[in-house]
């Protein structure tokens, strides 16, 4: 375990990491099995003393395909000391707040959280005696006024996945420790090749790999990363409620990790190409996209942050749910469906009061009237194509 010191980049050390010097070849090999047999009954009694990757003992507690994700995971996290995978994201988060939290505690979570948190928080959290509290995402002071004495941990996600809200994540992260709780982020918008939240101070870091890292929308998975200490819990907590992932799985996350630079290249440059015509076009009232200058929360991405993705926010201006809907539904080249990261560009209506608990939307410094919003995933795509497709929905929309 550990984060390696090589001084390789970043695009190389995604070619070449997770392999082991036993495997003479590319792509580590997806190794099936449930049952490890021993040599004797000596080493059956050896093995419930160890609890590490890189030994047999139940294939709940993974091989050599795992193993290799994970390796490859905590490589590319400064600060982690192992790597956790789940089925999926959602799982990665439940587990994380489940090792992390027990009941009559209470957690702080940032009001832009994507909505399966929330409803981690506002469900099951809440049935097993978990108070969660929501804070507006960019106000240090409410985030500060929200915790109390049984507050335990604080939740973060920056940008949100929905409202794309930036958060000053190390100025949060220094009020956590000062008063002793455990800092979470869901990391899934940037991931560690745009962000490295452990390095900014950051106890646990979550991913969705189904997004970026798996990049073909074909396969569901989650991580945590930390150091030493809580990784050591996560691991425990994980095999406590049975959390594996298939090893056909973790093999087709691996084939994703080795182009997810060029990919989240691609699509960041392709999505600013889009935002920055969208800000121009006369239905729009705002883009909200933190790697575009001149977006809200820009100045936080652009010091903290080295990269980005696809995913961003449009409000429309005026207009309704109708005129909304004929746009999305004239577009061709844009999927309609949940989630981000894969090779297709996606689009769907959103609307964000549905996701705020102590937020208003729209922002104060915004039309009320402004207030149908369009989440855009840029894909693979010609950015050209896709612009051109975008053109076709507002002549939908005003069609109408």
């Amino acid at each position: 375990m550990g984060t390696s010191d090589d001084p390789q980049s970043t695009a190389t050390r995604l070619v070449t990491t997770g392999r082991r010097g036993a495997w003479p070849v590319v792509s580590p090999p997806v190794w099936r099995g449930s049952t490890h047999l021993y040599e004797n009954t000596a080493a059956l009694a050896e093995g419930p003393r160890h609890n590490a990757d890189g030994r047999f003992f139940y294939g709940r507690r993974g091989a050599t395909t795992q193993w290799a994700l994970a390796d490859a995971l905590t490589e590319l996290e400064p600060g982690a000391f192992g790597t956790m995978l789940y089925p999926s994201g959602v799982a990665a988060i439940a587990a994380t707040l489940l090792t992390v939290l027990k009941p009559g505690d209470v957690l702080v979570m940032s009001d832009s959280a994507y909505d399966p948190s929330r409803a981690l928080g506002r469900g099951m959290l809440k049935e097993w005696g978990i108070e969660t509290r929501f804070f507006p995402p960019t106000d240090l002071a409410a985030c500060e006024a929200a915790i109390c004495e049984r507050t335990r941990a604080l939740f973060l996600e920056a940008p949100g996945s929905l409202t794309l809200e930036m958060q000053d994540v190390p100025a949060l992260v220094a009020l956590a420790r000062a008063r002793g709780l455990v800092s979470i982020i869901d990391n899934t918008w940037a991931g560690p090749l745009g962000f490295q939240p452990l390095k900014h101070g950051v106890d646990i870091t979550v991913m969705s790999l189904t997004k970026h890292v798996g990049g073909h929308s074909d396969v569901l998975m989650g991580s945590a990363a930390a150091g030493e200490e809580w990784y050591g819990r996560l691991r425990r907590r994980a095999q406590d409620l049975g959390q594996v992932v298939s090893p056909d799985d973790a093999a087709l996350m691996l084939r994703g990790l080795r182009t997810l630079k060029v990919r989240l290249d691609q699509q960041t440059a392709s999505a600013l190409e889009i935002a920055r015509w969208l800000e121009a076009r006369p239905e729009v009232a705002r883009v909200l996209y933190p790697c575009l200058p001149g977006a809200p929360g820009h100045e936080l991405w652009a010091r903290d942050f080295t990269g980005g993705c696809g995913l961003f926010l449009v409000i429309l201006k005026g207009g309704d749910a109708a005129a909304r809907a004929r746009f999305v539904d004239a577009l061709t080249l844009f999927g309609i469906g949940y989630s981000f990261g894969g090779f297709e560009s996606l689009a769907i209506p959103i609307d964000p009061p549905r996701f705020r608990a102590v937020t208003p939307w729209p922002p104060a410094d915004m039309d009320p009237a402004d207030s149908f919003a369009l989440r855009l995933a840029i894909g693979l795509e010609d950015a050209g194509d896709l612009v051109a497709d975008l053109d076709r929905g507002f002549a939908a929309m005003r069609a109408g």
